[in-house]
């Protein structure tokens, strides 16, 4: 049987949550390939780029490899490349290197600035819609700055360090935040007076983020004023020139940065493909997301323009949800032409919108009726983030998400703001990370060689308190106890006697020990194994290897201990500690600086294959 070829052309959020539920259905269907082409190896996480460019985060933060997001799916190949032409009669995608044949195709290229053909934006001003657009406003910025610190013109300095925004919607508001928090690290960098710095936020209707409520919009046009930036309703960009931007009513600031993130439009690739085109050259797109008379090809992301009949007929918005919604109703309908069963109509569903001004402060407005500010905003705004990779599968960006967002932070720019920075000295744990593996070692060589008067665990002799183990010949269980008066306390006192955690087992307890060491000889043996435990823990910390994982071990263990009635209160520092001590320890002077990035560099080629700049057919995965 012929196989079915699916091709997705853009990795952006709606040709990846196409593929991703493409695959997903077909993963058992050896007769379906799924071919996602894009002129990048990876996916920009598109919402984030104000941050690279305004330095909160660095650039490979929002760089998701396809392979890594896709690695796992046999029934994907993944292509790096970027396509010429689309032949719909033949049903052939012409590529710059080769060509591909489809039975079914998702246009998905996702937007692009639209600029209105107002005189010198393109030529003067800086984008932001993709990651290297990013990039270079960020080396523009950094740049510029320098050039002022040693401009002993007072006129060209003070608009050099003059930053203008364009547009007052997400990205704006989200760019202008990020500016005017990083405006701290370049004077001090550059030995200037933050006073010096001057940021503009323009926008040409009488409201800045008309998207959310007035709630919302007050609370963030108030916070900006607060920090520093001059908004201008009402009042659009009518020309750019290098070093000057002029308003529509004439007035004119001298800038050498115009950040335009006034407009979007389809993306111009898609003008050349015959489709029917609406406003802003999106493709016009039926319910079930087919091109309007283009046979098996659909549509989804910014290029799409669909009027939404629960929407009071507006067209579907060019926001991540819809990018989704319009990539998951394609990917349903093609798996329904394919089956045979019964397409679905397109429904958005838009939970809120959240918008970060600064890595501080946020407003959000969800479900029609929730209205969020500040800590609580950006908290949620950062688990919906968390939500997207799991509903991409994708454990691995998970993790780097929460590390370059609370971890590897600069300056306190974070909603955590220092306090959970990496960048802190590791080194001032050392003496604390021998000094608990050295305690570890001591205990476990007591207990193996019967030191300090101790017993041996390695002997013939039972020294776990569980009764079912007692020998009843012994009349132990029948001798009289002494009745001591245990004194709660996280120290040692002289002349006290110290309190267990708990002064018995509780039932539940008992009976999985009872289960786990239902006689002597496995007593015997557990003993033996817990001994050699604790110089393992011991020798680890002391060496630096595995510190992390081993610290979360020896908390286990306490818990255990405290279970078993085993364990004083005095002693409950173990926990504290073990938790300090896994903040990445074992790097000052510990074999986890060199073992633990060969391990993760050996386990990333395992599972993911070997990361590359261009995917061509036929990676090995």
């Amino acid at each position: 049987m012929a196989k079915t070829n699916i091709v997705v052309l853009g990795a952006g959020f709606a040709g990846v949550a196409a593929t991703k539920k493409l695959a997903k259905h077909f993963k058992k269907n050896e007769d379906v390939l799924i071919t996602l082409i894009d002129r990048h190896s990876y996916q920009t996480y598109m919402t984030e780029l104000h941050e690279v460019a305004a330095g909160r985060v660095e650039p490979d933060a929002i760089q998701f490899d396809l392979q890594r997001l896709f690695n796992r799916n046999k029934n994907v190949d993944i292509v790096t490349d970027e396509v010429t032409h689309l032949d719909k009669e033949n049903k052939v995608v012409t590529t710059v290197k080769s060509t591909f044949k489809y039975d079914y195709i998702i246009l998905a290229m996702g937007g692009e600035p639209n600029t209105f053909n107002i005189p010198g934006v393109a030529e003067h001003g800086f984008t932001l819609w993709s990651w290297e657009d990013a990039n270079t406003l960020r080396r523009h910025i950094k740049d510029t700055v320098e050039t002022a610190a040693i401009e002993h013109d007072i006129e060209k300095r003070k608009a050099m360090l003059s930053f203008v925004v364009s547009g007052a919607g997400f990205t704006g508001v989200e760019m202008i935040g990020d500016l005017m928090e990083w405006k701290d690290r370049l004077a001090k960098d550059n030995k200037l007076d933050p006073e010096e710095f001057s940021f503009y936020l323009v926008e040409a209707a009488p409201i800045i983020l008309g998207v959310v409520t007035e709630k919302e919009s007050s609370k963030a046009e108030r916070y900006l004023n607060k920090n520093g930036v001059k908004i201008i309703k009402g009042n659009g960009v009518a020309n750019v020139t290098e070093d000057t931007v002029e308003l529509s009513d004439g007035t004119k600031i001298p800038t050498h940065t115009l950040i335009w993130t006034a407009g979007v439009k389809a993306n111009s690739d898609v003008e050349e493909y015959g489709i029917e085109k609406a406003r802003a050259g999106r493709l016009v797109a039926n319910k079930y997301m087919e091109a309007q008379g283009a046979e098996n090809v659909y549509l989804a992301g910014d290029i799409v323009y669909y009027e939404e009949p629960d929407n009071d007929n507006t067209p579907v918005p060019q926001i991540v949800q819809s990018a989704e919604q319009t990539g998951h109703t394609a990917a349903k309908n093609i798996i329904a032409s394919i089956e045979g069963t019964e397409k679905v109509a397109h429904k958005g569903k838009y939970d809120g919108f959240m918008i970060s001004i600064g890595s501080r402060y946020g407003v959000a407005y969800l479900m029609e009726k929730i209205h969020l500010s500040g800590f609580i905003a950006m908290a949620v705004k950062h688990l919906i983030n968390l939500f997207y990779f799991l509903t991409i599968g994708s454990v691995f960006y998970f993790v780097k998400y929460i590390h370059h967002e609370f971890f590897h932070i600069r300056d306190g720019r974070s909603i955590f703001r220092k306090h959970l920075s990496r960048y802190g000295n590791v080194l001032w744990n050392l003496p604390l990370r021998v000094f608990y593996g050295s305690m570890w070692l001591w205990e476990g060589l007591k207990k193996m060689f019967g030191l300090a008067g101790t017993t041996s665990w390695f002997g013939n002799d039972v020294t776990m308190p569980f009764s079912w183990l007692q020998d009843p010949a012994s009349g132990a269980s029948e001798a009289a106890e002494e009745v001591v008066h245990s004194v709660f306390g996280l120290n040692y006192v002289y002349g006290e006697e110290p309190m267990m955690v708990l002064d018995k087992m509780p039932g539940w307890f008992e009976k999985i020990m009872e289960f786990m060491v239902p006689n002597v000889e496995m007593a015997l043996f557990m003993q033996k194994m817990m001994t050699l435990l604790e110089i393992a823990i011991g020798l680890a910390l002391i060496f630096g290897l595995f510190t992390w994982l081993v610290s979360a071990l020896t908390v286990g263990l306490v818990a255990m201990f405290s279970l078993t009635g085993m364990f004083y209160w005095v002693n409950m520092w173990f926990v504290p500690v073990a938790i300090s001590l896994m903040n990445g320890s074992g790097r000052a002077f510990g074999l986890d600086y060199y073992v633990i990035p060969w391990i993760s560099k050996k386990l990333s080629k395992w599972w993911y294959g070997d990361i590359k700049s261009i995917y061509e057919v036929g990676v090995n995965k």
